[in-house]
């Protein structure tokens, strides 16, 4: 009897830790927050949180409304039901008063995404530029320069650019294979390869820097986008995803750009918006975004050719 009370033990904490690895860690933390959120609206409320019931959920996303994008809300209403299932309670997030009320506040506030800009290749040109300028040491200068020509020829997330390890490269006579082995859309680990070819102006270059960069910070296992520490020592760690933000950030205010709607994500929505600029089909960009569906795609290649295909084009004055 001890035996199997010990067998079922161990199949229950198996079954737990199999639970928490069906979602990645960012998604886990973003369940938390957003019930955290909710919770409070609750207590101060004095309404139930767990178990809840649609009509306070509704009120929760009327509350919302006021200030967040309809997107969010939907975000904080799949939080609230996965924090729901996972504590064994059942929450119907189909109910006509949510359901209806998200109609209606879609209608109220309409539903157009003002996303990030996209980091275009005169905002990437003056970029590189002005960190050449800067007076730094040249190791600092070839990693900030890798990170950006990287993260945008390769349309990376951010996440998936600071997790890139050496033994994940491969230089060939084309240019450079990256292996992808986790991404956002990839949560099983099945992973991807990204190629990235040679650029004719070196000093652009992805390919071409990235060699400079390692041959610089003889890097030759782990982590190629690492910390510095004072004094400008390169550390064994590896950066962190807010940390290209903050670079972006920093040289685009450098460069004498606004840079109050860029972000990470910049990099990963310019090559796109520039590939289809280009003429490069969705199939092509997707290839190298690893985006799953063609929607996302589909609006940079429209926004891109906002001015190509435009009536007014046609018209003589």
């Amino acid at each position: 009897m001890n035996e199997l009370t010990t067998e079922l033990k161990s199949l229950h904490e198996t079954t737990l830790n199999n639970l928490k690895s069906s979602k990645a860690n960012n998604t886990l933390r973003a369940y938390k927050s957003d019930f955290k959120d909710f919770g409070a609206f609750c207590a101060k409320h004095g309404l139930n949180s767990l178990p809840s019931e649609p009509k306070i959920v509704s009120l929760y996303l009327t509350q919302l409304s006021k200030n967040l994008k309809i997107s969010t809300l939907r975000r904080r209403l799949v939080s609230i039901s996965m924090v729901h299932k996972l504590k064994g309670h059942y929450l119907d997030t189909k109910h006509p008063i949510i359901v209806e009320n998200l109609m209606g506040i879609r209608r109220v506030k309409g539903s157009i995404q003002k996303g990030k800009k996209p980091l275009l290749i005169n905002h990437l040109k003056s970029i590189i530029d002005v960190i050449n300028e800067q007076k730094i040491e040249e190791i600092k200068k070839s990693r900030d320069k890798t990170i950006i020509l990287i993260g945008f020829g390769g349309g990376f997330r951010r996440t998936e650019l600071i997790s890139i390890d050496y033994e994940d490269l491969e230089f060939v006579t084309e240019g450079l294979k990256i292996v992808i082995r986790r991404s956002k859309t990839d949560q099983f680990g099945e992973g991807m390869m990204k190629g990235l070819p040679y650029f004719t102006n070196e000093n652009y270059c992805p390919v071409a820097n990235l060699k400079n960069w390692l041959q610089i910070s003889k890097i030759k296992s782990g982590p190629i986008f690492r910390r510095f520490s004072k004094g400008s020592t390169l550390t064994e760690n590896r950066l962190t995803d807010q940390s290209v933000v903050l670079l972006i950030k920093e040289y685009l205010k450098l460069a004498g750009i606004e840079n109050k709607n860029f972000a990470g994500h910049s990099l990963r929505s310019g090559f796109a918006t520039v590939a289809a600029e280009s003429g490069a089909d969705e199939r092509s960009i997707m290839a190298m975004t690893g985006h799953k569906t063609t929607q996302m795609v589909r609006r940079y290649i429209k926004e891109a050719n906002i001015f190509k295909n435009n009536a007014l084009n046609k018209i003589k004055m």
